[in-house]
């Protein structure tokens, strides 16, 4: 029962016990007059007899007293302190064992909802220490190719001029990728502030699905890889979107069934349908796949399943990263699974629109 009408009820009760206590002391006072009619009214006041009602009504009030103190101390009091208590040891750098509470009212709901804040604090924190050892990785890299060029040039005087340009080349080669990493990490930051501003607007979910398709099987076969695709939308099924963000988001995907497949012979497998109030769209490979281990952790910033394979392939770990993104500025879902076709299988919504 929540507080809200746990509370009212109590004081109700307190209430109406106070009138039942007080109303019995009248009518015994009443009482005790009708017997003893030949002493005044003030005497009777101060009788015995009632000396002892007013005692034990004095104490009936202090035992309910009593009872609504303890009753606050445990139940509003005592949590409150308790929560108090670990919001002065928060610490976002190391995980913690969440508040336990059996109870469905608000203070229940309370420590839910601290342990939800408590979980998302250390997530931020794991994500920001995550993100500055990948950009400390992915940099250092092509700065110690760089610099041991540098010196190379600097130190062997006899270099050919074919040589000398090819060392050129690297440096230029290198150097391009730092600043590929760079403006895909402004690029990440980019999205999260500009959502607020973003337009969305309907479009039929199977003219979008058409669209994409036909691009990417053109695309696709430029590298004798292979698209299947099918859908069951209807030309009444509209979806609220911004199209260049969820472009965004296909590009991602189908990038990195190319990149990461270790396949001569790829085949994607695109599907849509709608299942309730969602438009679902699903891009599949027979690639390699992905570890069990691995799959509820790819859409986290900066996570690459193998991250000597990240950086032969260019990749910065931020491509499903801003797939969850805007997926989800727009209401959806997204997640990875194990495609009946061998590799990985990717499925996010959409919400249909109203």
């Amino acid at each position: 029962m929540k507080l809200k009408t746990k509370l009212p009820l109590l004081f109700l009760f307190i209430f109406l016990l106070t009138l039942l206590l007080i109303a019995a002391f009248f009518v015994f006072y009443i009482k005790s007059l009708s017997a003893d009619e030949g002493h005044v009214w003030l005497e009777n006041i101060f009788s015995p007899v009632h000396f002892q009602m007013l005692l034990l009504l004095s104490i009936l009030m202090g035992l309910l007293f009593v009872v609504l103190t303890v009753f606050f101390h445990f139940n509003i009091t005592k949590p409150i302190q308790a929560l108090n208590l670990r919001l002065k040891k928060v610490n976002i750098g190391n995980s913690r064992t969440p508040l336990h509470s059996r109870r469905k009212d608000e203070i229940g709901d309370l420590y839910n909802h601290f342990n939800e804040m408590e979980e998302r604090l250390y997530q931020a924190h794991r994500e920001q220490v995550d993100m500055i050892a990948a950009i400390a990785h992915d940099l250092k890299t092509p700065l110690t190719t760089i610099t041991g060029f540098v010196e190379l040039l600097s130190i062997q005087k006899d270099l050919t001029r074919m040589e000398t340009q090819d060392y050129y080349e690297l440096i230029m080669k290198k150097t391009k990728h730092m600043v590929e990493l760079i403006d895909s990490f402004s690029m990440y930051t980019k999205n999260e502030a500009m959502f607020e501003t973003i337009a969305m607007i309907p479009i039929a979910a199977h003219k979008l699905f058409d669209t994409i398709s036909s691009e990417y099987e053109t695309e696709l076969s430029s590298f004798e890889f292979r698209l299947t695709w099918k859908h069951t939308f209807n030309p009444n099924q509209l979806i609220s979107i911004n199209e260049h963000m969820i472009r965004r988001v296909f590009g991602n995907l189908f990038s990195n069934a190319v990149r990461y497949s270790n396949s001569n012979e790829l085949h994607v497998y695109l599907t849509g349908y709608v299942q309730e109030d969602y438009a679902y769209f699903l891009i599949e490979d027979n690639g390699v796949g992905v570890p069990n281990q691995d799959l509820s952790l790819l859409f986290r910033k900066f996570y690459t399943v193998d991250k000597s394979r990240q950086m032969s392939n260019g990749g910065s770990g931020l491509g499903l990263a801003s797939c969850k993104l805007i997926i989800e500025h727009h209401g959806g879902q997204i997640h990875a699974f194990h495609s009946n076709h061998g590799g990985l299988g990717i499925r996010f919504s959409l919400p249909l629109s109203v």
